[in-house]
């Protein structure tokens, strides 16, 4: 059972905690031993209030997930973990992540536990009310990216703060538009909100978020350089590895991919590659311009 227990803890999924290292990531504070310490404590503590949200959501969508030809293998559905034993699992992993967070900062602790909050509300409630439930779910990529902002104090931008938002926007309608493309009309039986979108709403919801997280990350980029007054155009050079990857994941969604955003972003070498171009070409715009 421990393994199974460890597999309804989803490790693939820590994959998004990595947001949290984005604020200070971006401001070059990462080479601080407190500043990287603080964030990777946060980190963990993400992960730890993270898997106990997708315990509670596999307890409250037993049911259907039984009726799902991928989610019925999952531990709680398939029976691996008993309901008994995932409440107590999952119950202690929510408390346990905003405590590790209140002890770097009462504001990341504070954050975590929103987090937390809006997760349960969301697969008890929410996860059903059209737009909605692709809001909170992008919320959720937001208070990463704060979370780590509040444990180093550091300061967010506005437009760094808009592009997580249509970003992760994004991201969410794309898993939604995959859903909706591999299911056709069973797709409302696993999840309810799906009945108020269509293969074309959804398509428009992903050109408007893509263009909004290009402009609102052009903006952010060419702020960043008109403040650290680089010599090289380093920063507004990232632009064109960031458009890339955006493009890329639109490619993949309209191929029927794209349901699980984590496990393309492992697998796809060109998602890959694009995101190593921009690790680089920004990471010297930090570290070196």
């Amino acid at each position: 059972m421990i393994l199974a227990c460890i597999k309804e803890s989803r490790p693939s999924q820590w994959i998004k905690n990595v947001l949290v290292f984005a604020a200070p990531a971006a401001l070059g504070v990462l080479d601080e031993w407190s500043s990287l310490g603080k964030t990777l404590i946060v980190f963990a503590a993400f992960c730890m209030v993270a898997s106990g949200t997708y315990y509670w959501n596999d307890i409250m969508d037993v049911e259907q997930d039984r009726q799902h030809p991928k989610k019925r293998n999952r531990p709680i559905a398939s029976g691996a973990v008993p309901l008994s034993a995932a409440r107590i699992i999952g119950s202690a992993l929510l408390i346990s992540g905003p405590v590790l967070g209140y002890t770097v900062r009462p504001a990341a602790g504070g954050i975590i536990a929103l987090y937390a909050g809006l997760t349960i509300g969301y697969s008890t409630w929410w996860k059903h009310i059209p737009l909605l439930d692709l809001a909170l779910v992008a919320s959720g990529f937001v208070l990463r990216a704060m979370v780590g902002a509040a444990a180093t104090q550091t300061p967010m931008s506005m437009w760094f703060v808009l592009c997580i938002t249509f970003g992760s926007f994004f991201i969410v309608t794309g898993k939604r538009f995959a859903e909706l493309l591999e299911l056709g009309d069973q797709a409302a039986v696993t999840r309810t909100s799906l009945k108020a979108y269509s293969i074309v709403y959804l398509r428009q919801l992903l050109v408007v978020s893509c263009t909004a997280t290009v402009v609102t990350y052009c903006m952010w980029a060419f702020e960043n350089s008109t403040n650290s007054g680089e010599a090289f155009p380093f920063h507004s050079l990232s632009i064109i590895p960031m458009v890339l990857a955006l493009l890329r994941y639109l490619m993949v969604l309209e191929n029927g991919g794209g349901g699980a955003p984590e496990e393309v972003f492992i697998r796809d070498r060109s998602l890959q590659l694009y995101g190593l171009m921009w690790v680089i070409v920004y990471g010297l715009a930090v570290y070196i311009a």
